[in-house]
């Protein structure tokens, strides 16, 4: 009867033994706490353009989808001035610890600069303002620090709420340590650490629709993408197929629209729990995301490779933990010859319902389709179409609606 206890407490000790040796190797100074372990999930979004690779646009228009409570790198207002090709949505890194620990984050961003956090955080860079342009320059890289954490199992912690339904608090549905962190207005308390950001980084794969109507996938490193996921939704209908890992190119025929969102949601929290997630923080991952990763659309879901996400987002904690996973969903927004002729329709039509299902994607969307077509006429009504998107986010920007 005790075999199965000793045997646990052997291949913990063993794995813990394995992480000290591993930091030891890489002459790593930081000390291991062999009683903590990290998790942490977040999504990169992009949409390809018509080659198929990721394009730039503006990821910071669209609505304000975070509580009032949460950190802005300046003016929330401020959208327009970062174009980037990913905008890196609601990384939360959640703690384990059985006894209270102080620990430091850092988390650096290639490419990239952090938009949002909370709770506050010691030091976000760079401090000097931004502007549009900033993403593209050679040396340019954000980070985001948390000097002291106190991870703090035993509290009764009081998490900052908010009267209407947002979908950040579905992060906090795990069994993760509280936390807290001391500011200058008074403590902070949450479930994880969460920020966001938006960069120009090259995604690990590109997508592009062939005359057949299957999707044509290459992977654009040298690290496997261990699952994809193409999702297709026209109204209340929605379809996804499963792919298999991707090693250099694959393809995926178009889903039939016969699914269900929760078929759907079973099975990419299986495939979150195979990359090393919780139970819990698989369900929270697609509770957070599931009205914007199944709205109306084609999309490609993919595992990011660790290696690539370690890259471009270079984490270090200290005391270092035993355990760290690190799971990131790519979302690679796709513009089918549907969502040409749905968007096409729409703008023929005045259909504002339509358009707004594509918002923050239309830019892009509409600057595919000029470069597609060949009737001067035509091309001239989505330019003036494109140009009055502009005219309306920069009105945003202003502050105006």
């Amino acid at each position: 009867m005790l075999r199965q206890p000793r045997r646990l407490l052997l291949n913990v000790l063993f794995v813990c033994c394995l992480a000290i040796s591993v930091q030891l190797l890489r002459g790593d100074a930081r000390p291991v706490n062999a009683s903590l372990a990290a998790h942490e999930w977040g999504t990169f979004t992009s949409i390809a353009g018509s080659d198929g690779y990721a394009a730039e646009w503006s990821p910071l228009t669209g609505s304000t989808d975070l509580p009032a409570f949460v950190e802005h790198f300046r003016d929330p207002g401020f959208k327009l001035g970062l174009r980037g090709t990913v905008r890196m949505e609601t990384p939360v890194l959640y703690f384990y610890s059985p006894k209270e620990e102080t620990v430091s984050v850092n988390v650096g961003f290639a490419k990239g600069v952090i938009t949002e956090w909370y709770p506050h955080a010691s030091r976000v860079e760079p401090r000097a303002e931004l502007y549009n342009g900033i993403l593209h320059q050679a040396a340019a890289t954000g980070s985001i620090t948390w000097d002291s954490v106190t991870l703090a199992p035993n509290s009764r912690p009081e998490f900052p709420r908010e009267d209407r339904n947002n979908h950040y608090f579905a992060a906090r549905m795990t069994s993760s340590t509280p936390l807290r962190v001391k500011t200058p207005a008074g403590e902070q308390q949450e479930k994880f650490l969460f920020y966001r950001g938006v960069s120009s980084f090259s995604v690990p794969l590109s997508a592009m629709p062939d005359r057949e109507g299957k999707l044509r996938i290459k992977n654009l490193g040298d690290q496997e993408i261990s699952a994809t996921i193409l999702f297709e939704r026209c109204g209340e209908k929605v379809g996804y197929r499963i792919g298999g890992s991707v090693k250099e190119e694959a393809a995926l025929e178009a889903p039939e629209l016969t699914a269900t969102i929760d078929d759907l949601g079973r099975d990419l929290e299986g495939i979150l729990v195979g990359q090393g997630l919780y139970q819990d923080e698989a369900r929270a991952m697609v509770e957070t995301w599931r009205s914007s990763w199944f709205e109306e659309g084609s999309r490609l879901l993919y595992i990011v490779p660790p290696a690539f996400v370690n890259n471009v987002l270079p984490l270090s904690i200290t005391p270092a933990p035993a355990q760290t996973v690190r799971v990131f969903v790519g979302r690679l927004e796709v513009v089918t010859p549907a969502t040409e002729k749905a968007v096409g329709t729409a703008l023929a039509t005045h259909d504002a319902a339509t358009l707004k299902a594509y918002d923050r994607f239309l830019e892009p969307i509409l600057a595919a389709m000029i470069k597609k077509e060949t009737n001067p006429a035509q091309a001239r009504r989505f330019q003036d179409c494109l140009n009055a998107v502009y005219s309306r986010l920069v009105a945003r920007n202003l502050g105006r609606k």
